[in-house]
């Protein structure tokens, strides 16, 4: 029994033993964490100051208030087409691609899309840049963003809508383009400014799109102005500049301090593709010009004289020949203006109604941009004696017509000028102008008509039945009389827009052997892009 309650005694002592050793703990580690609790409240940095954010205030400036206004103007332009070919052909855009050797570059952002094996045609898609000049929905971009596209897209920086956009009319002389979307509401337009009113030295703001970044604003300074460069046309005498312009920008607007559009962006000097802070913008009243004439006719006129000249010509030839400015006249063009006025080859052109010209490029410059029409009076050198000559400006075409080098046509434009022409139609066919014999063979004695020389493969004209060889009459009962007839009634029509043809194709002989030609019409609706 003693043994009992020792062992009883000995098990309450250990489990004393136990609990002291467990209260021990506890109190130790409340002692650890309260100390702990008690660190993470102290000061790390006693002697700093909490930062605070402040309220939100725009400090703004003149470059943000002029972003703010014109970026609703300004708008995206996407733009793809699909080669009917192979896709190794070179991109009709003339984009100089791989040539690095080339410094100056026509810049929009591309890639294509797609693929296939090699050898097949894949969809190619490229994004430039904009502006919006009437509320209408009318822009201008440059020419090689949209030139010979199936689809052109516009999207707005103030609307998620995107807009399907028809092309309007271009100048590949200048590498200007305009065309229309039909927004919801009128639009907010940019304010054209005059370019002969900038300096060296003036700021310049770009807007646009490069590498896709939808409203990217840029600063920098005029850098230059009436840069002339290698691989320009002749009409081209660029703005040049520092602002960042890089792909996707080409056809935005280069504006002034005061909001103004003083040029459209169109090239840009670099080795690698991208900014290297020269940028060169074609002249808003250069585009003012193309932009009036093609929305009056859809096409650029522009004046002529009827001379040559040798753009080589050095300072020092006039020095000899006793003047000190003007153009040296090379050639005068046989029943041309200068010929019948009085001017001969050799003559040095001094000024033109009063005002002095520089160079040839001067001349052609002011010439080219009189109306069709216009009596200028020119003073000429001949022979150290000075005269003055009226000349009746006429259209450069018209004046050249027997040298389309000179005229400054393509050359398409060149054969139609010949009277036999091809002439793209968003239809998908080529045509061309009847001539006189075919009109009589086929009882055409209104001079109606056009002939289609070929149908693109998948195209609206091949899948609503018209054929190589078929003559057009009539587009929904408009009579067609030339390929401007063409031009002009499908510039107004849209994706989604009936169209009915009246056409012409050969069936068969008469008894006689002459040639049955069969009248009917064949009709479809644009498809809806």
């Amino acid at each position: 029994m003693r043994l009992f309650h020792k062992m009883r005694e000995q098990k309450l002592l250990s489990f004393g033993l136990l609990l002291l050793t467990l209260s021990i703990g506890i109190v130790i580690g409340t002692l650890v964490n309260t100390g702990a609790h008690a660190a993470r409240g102290q000061v790390a940095a006693p002697d700093a100051s909490p930062l605070h954010v402040p309220d939100a205030v725009q400090i703004g400036n003149e470059f943000t208030r002029l972003a703010k206004r014109l970026e609703p103007a300004v708008v995206n332009i996407t733009a793809d087409y699909t080669p009917k070919e192979a896709s190794n052909k070179k991109d009709p855009n003339g984009d100089q691609g791989d040539d690095a050797l080339e410094p100056f570059r026509r810049f929009f952002h591309g890639s294509p899309l797609g693929g296939g094996e090699e050898g097949h045609a894949f969809k190619h898609e490229q994004s430039g840049s904009g502006f919006i000049v009437d509320r209408n929905g009318y822009i201008i971009t440059n020419n090689h963003v949209v030139e010979k596209m199936d689809h052109i897209r516009v999207k707005l920086n103030t609307d998620d809508t995107e807009y399907h956009a028809r092309l309007i009319g271009f100048d590949r002389e200048t590498d200007l383009a305009v065309i229309k979307i039909d927004p919801k509401a009128p639009l907010a337009a940019v304010t054209i400014g005059n370019s002969d009113a900038i300096q060296v030295g003036d700021w310049a703001v770009a807007i646009g799109s490069p590498f896709g970044l939808e409203a990217s604003v840029t600063a920098g300074i005029v850098s230059a102005t009436g840069r002339e460069i290698p691989s320009a046309q002749q009409f081209q005498r660029f703005i040049q500049t520092d602002a960042a312009i890089n792909p996707g920008n080409s056809g935005g607007p280069l504006l002034d301090i005061r909001g103004e559009v003083i040029g459209v962006n169109t090239m840009i000097a670099t080795q690698t593709g991208g900014n290297n802070g020269i940028g060169f913008a074609l002249p808003i009243n250069m585009a003012v010009h193309v932009y009036n004439d093609i929305i009056r006719t859809g096409r650029v006129t522009r004046g002529s004289i009827g001379i040559t000249w040798s753009k080589g010509d050095k300072p020092d030839l006039l020095k000899a020949l006793g003047a000190d400015h003007g153009v040296l006249v090379g050639d005068v063009h046989k029943d041309g203006p200068a010929e019948k006025a009085g001017i001969k080859a050799d003559d040095i052109i001094l000024a033109m109604d009063g005002k002095p010209i520089k160079d040839g490029d001067d001349l052609v410059a002011r010439v080219a941009e009189s109306p069709i029409g216009t009596v200028a009076t020119f003073d000429v050198d001949r022979g150290g004696k000075r005269m003055s000559y009226k000349v009746t400006i006429l259209d450069r075409t018209e004046v050249f017509k027997d040298r389309p080098e000179i005229a400054g046509l393509e050359e398409e434009e060149q054969q139609e000028s010949k009277g036999e022409t091809t002439a793209p139609a968003k239809f998908g066919i080529r045509i061309r102008a009847l001539s006189d014999p075919e009109r009589v063979n086929q009882g055409l004695a209104d001079k109606r008509g056009v002939v289609v020389t070929s149908v693109d493969e998948d195209s609206f004209a091949e899948d609503i039945g018209i054929q190589e060889k078929d003559i057009i009459v009539s587009i929904n009962r408009e009579p067609v009389t030339s390929v401007d007839d063409v031009r002009r009634i499908q510039s107004r029509l849209q994706p989604g827009d009936a169209v009915a043809f009246r056409i012409m194709r050969e069936g068969g002989a008469n008894p006689d052997h002459t040639p049955r030609w069969n009248s009917f019409f064949v009709s479809g609706t644009l498809a809806k892009r």
